[in-house]
C-alpha cells in the first residue's frame, strides 16, 4: 500500500483535470497557466488521451448505424487507439523539431500537454454525440454532423492557442509554425514507410536466399 499515491496526489489529479474545462473556455490564460504557471500534469492529459481513444471506441461501436457505419467484423480497437496516438506522437515530435528552430520556448512535455488538454472538449462532445445519436432520426442528423464540426474545429482552435501560448508566439508565427509542423509530419511518415520498406525487402531476400541454399544444399 504504501507504493500508492498519497490524497494530496489524487487532489492535484483532480485539480488538473478539471482545469481541462478552463483551458477549453479561457485557452489563452488557460494554456499560459498550464505549463507557465504549473496548472496541469502530465497524468491529467495522459488521462485525457486515454479518454479520447475510449470515447471514440465507444463512438464507433454504440453511435446510431444510421450516423456511423462499421463492420464489426474488421473492427480493431488497436487501430483506432493508434489513429489517435499516431498524430498526437507525431505532432509531438514535429513541433518540437521545428519550434526549437524557430526560438519556441516549449518543451516537448508542454507540447504534448497542451495538446492533451485541447482533446477534452472533443471527448465531452463525442460522448453527448453518441447519447444523441440514439434519440434522433436521420432526418436531424444536421444536429448530429454540426457538433462533429464544431468539436473538430473547437480542438484545432485549442491546439492553436496552445502552442501560441507555450512558445510565447504571435498568431501569425504560430499558424506558420501549425503548417510547417503538419509538413513535417507528413516527412516523418513519408520517411517511416520508405524505412519499413526497405527492411520488408530486405528481409524478404534473405528468406528467399535462404530457401535457395536450402533447396541446392539438399
Amino acid at each position: 500500500m504504501k507504493y500508492l499515491p498519497d490524497k494530496a496526489w489524487w487532489r492535484r489529479l483532480g485539480t488538473t483535470l478539471r482545469y481541462s474545462l478552463y483551458t477549453a473556455l479561457h485557452p489563452l490564460d488557460g494554456f499560459w497557466d498550464l505549463t507557465h504557471e504549473k496548472r496541469g500534469s502530465l497524468a491529467a492529459a495522459n488521462i485525457i488521451v486515454a479518454l479520447a481513444v475510449l470515447v471514440e471506441i465507444l463512438r464507433l461501436t454504440l453511435t446510431n448505424f444510421q450516423f456511423v457505419t462499421i463492420n464489426m467484423e474488421y473492427f480493431n480497437a488497436v487501430i483506432v487507439m493508434l489513429r489517435i496516438l499516431l498524430p498526437i506522437l507525431l505532432w509531438v515530435v514535429a513541433n518540437w523539431s521545428l519550434t526549437t528552430l524557430m526560438d519556441g520556448k516549449g518543451r516537448m512535455r508542454d507540447i504534448y500537454m497542451a495538446v492533451a488538454y485541447a482533446l477534452a472538449p472533443s471527448v465531452i462532445i463525442n460522448a453527448v454525440m453518441i447519447v444523441l445519436s440514439r434519440l434522433i432520426t436521420f432526418d436531424e442528423g444536421a444536429v448530429y454532423w454540426v457538433l462533429a464540426g464544431f468539436s473538430v474545429l473547437w480542438t484545432a482552435i485549442l491546439i492553436l492557442a496552445g502552442m501560441m501560448m507555450i512558445h510565447d508566439y504571435s498568431l501569425t508565427k504560430t499558424v506558420l509554425s501549425s503548417l510547417l509542423t503538419i509538413v513535417g509530419m507528413g516527412v516523418m511518415v513519408f520517411i517511416f514507410v520508405v524505412f519499413f520498406s526497405l527492411i520488408s525487402d530486405a528481409a524478404a531476400y534473405f528468406v528467399s536466399l535462404y530457401k535457395e541454399i536450402l533447396f541446392r544444399v539438399m
